[in-house]
């Protein structure tokens, strides 16, 4: 038995343990509950949202000239910023809930109203209309009533610039449904609804931008990818010539769901196999000699992670992959260490695209850049570095900037002839978590690989 998969053995072992006994364990870190209890999540979260609105949220609206910003939705049919916005204990809009932010200034800050889904636990002032008792008025109070509130809100405040969210290109930025905005609309009245505009990077940048203390817990949630990913790919859950795909996909699943953690897509396993270019089909078997690859994320506390690494099925008689795939993946990561380089404060998806393909090419690595931002959503709001059938630039989507304390998913591909494999073309496709700090730095939450996965 090597080491590395001794290490294997002992960790599932500790997180066995620690399913076992979640109950007794008194330490600082409980492997079945990696976060704590749900009460003591919601405890942190809650001050996440407290500071992302005491701190974020201001000077976001002053960087783009914003004096009110009018978040509308109804039940079910929440915008894409509302759970950035609410507490950890609400998980959807009620009846219709509309949030108003009105820059009072530097010195008295953004004031944060609610009509509707009351003060989430302080972070707002809740207005609520007193119910009428006949029917007709309670039918005309949920048509109307909030409308003449909200207008009288805002008439109280007179802010110069209200920004709503509605836009063609940024699906963040356009979460205010026709029905919502055209009731908006005559309730301001032509003198208000006249200085509304449509300025996508509020609801853009909120969501991009970190807390410093959400960090911490999202690097111990990347250093739980790749516990999960490291005992998929080793024996513990594949024997070479009788495991499937699914059965590895599976196992991915059912581990993080034992955790008490979530996935927001289903997890992949793909297999390249020296001699055969197609598709090897559905659920093939995996077999010695097999090039292994996954594409893995997972939630918790309102984050999430976005995974893929590469793993090789030793034949009998290897005790390591044939140097070529290693120096596949070493392309790879050099175009990983091109992208690090120019990710930049102020600059846009659709510029760093441009200089990453340009190094790409002079290097001579054949490659494609297909980078997106991440955290409240998997595809998260911000600069798209690309698409992976996209690589001329993304129009709109792309033209963000990138600004201080967000997180990239750097995902990317670089294929090269293998001499081993009759130079045969491997594609190696990696992804990893990135932050950019508050002072601009861009590094890994925390770690990236820089080995092949082997299974014996």
């Amino acid at each position: 038995m090597t080491p590395k998969l001794a290490f294997f053995i002992f960790l599932l072992v500790v997180i066995a343990a620690g399913s076992a006994a979640a109950g007794q364990q008194t330490g600082r870190y409980d492997a079945a509950r990696p976060f704590g209890t749900l009460r003591q999540q919601a405890a942190i979260q809650q001050e996440w949202i407290r500071e992302r609105l005491e701190t974020n949220l201001p000077r976001i609206m002053r960087e783009q000239g914003v004096d009110m910003w009018i978040v509308s939705m109804r039940e079910y049919n929440e915008d894409p910023v509302f759970h950035a916005l609410v507490a950890p204990t609400s998980f959807a809009a009620r009846r219709r809930t509309i949030y108003v932010f009105f820059d009072r200034g530097p010195g008295a800050g953004v004031e944060r109203l609610a009509l509707g889904g009351g003060s989430q636990g302080g972070l707002y002032e809740a207005f609520r209309t007193t119910l009428p008792t006949s029917n007709d008025q309670q039918a005309e109070l949920w048509g109307a009533g909030q409308w003449r509130l909200l207008a009288q809100l805002v008439g109280e405040r007179d802010p110069r610039v209200i920004a709503v969210n509605i836009d063609h290109e940024h699906n963040f930025a356009d979460g205010l449904t026709a029905g919502e905005w055209e009731q908006m609309e005559e309730a301001l009245g032509p003198e208000y609804a006249a200085r509304v505009v449509r300025n996508p990077r509020l609801a853009i940048d909120y969501l991009a931008m970190r807390v410093p203390g959400m960090t911490p817990y999202y690097r111990r949630l990347q250093s739980i990818v790749h516990e999960v990913i490291s005992a998929a790919f080793s024996n513990l859950v594949i024997e070479p010539g009788v495991t499937t795909t699914d059965e590895v996909v599976w196992w991915m699943r059912q581990r993080v769901n034992d955790m008490g953690l979530g996935t927001w897509f289903q997890p992949s396993v793909s297999i390249q196999r020296q001699g055969v270019a197609g598709d090897l089909g559905a659920n093939p078997v995996i077999e010695r000699g097999d090039l292994l690859h996954c594409d893995f994320g997972i939630t918790a506390m309102r984050m999430n992670t976005d995974t893929q690494h590469m793993a090789y099925v030793l034949r009998d008689g290897e005790t390591e992959a044939p140097a070529g795939l290693q120096v596949a993946l070493d392309n790879a990561k050099r175009l990983q260490d091109i992208l690090m380089d120019e990710i930049q404060v102020g600059r846009s998806g659709n510029e760093m695209l441009t200089l990453m393909l340009h190094r790409m090419n002079a290097e001579g690595l054949n490659g494609t850049i297909y980078t997106h931002p991440i955290g409240d959503h998997g595809h998260g709001a911000g600069p798209l570095i690309g698409l992976w059938d996209y690589q001329e630039g993304v129009p709109g989507r792309g033209d963000v900037p990138v600004i201080p304390s967000m997180w990239f998913s750097t995902e990317l591909q670089v294929t090269t002839p293998v001499p081993e494999w009759d130079n045969q073309p491997v594609r190696m496709a990696l992804e990893e978590e990135a932050e950019v700090t508050a002072d601009g730095r861009t590094r890994w939450v925390l770690r990236r690989q820089t080995e092949l996965h082997l299974i014996y």
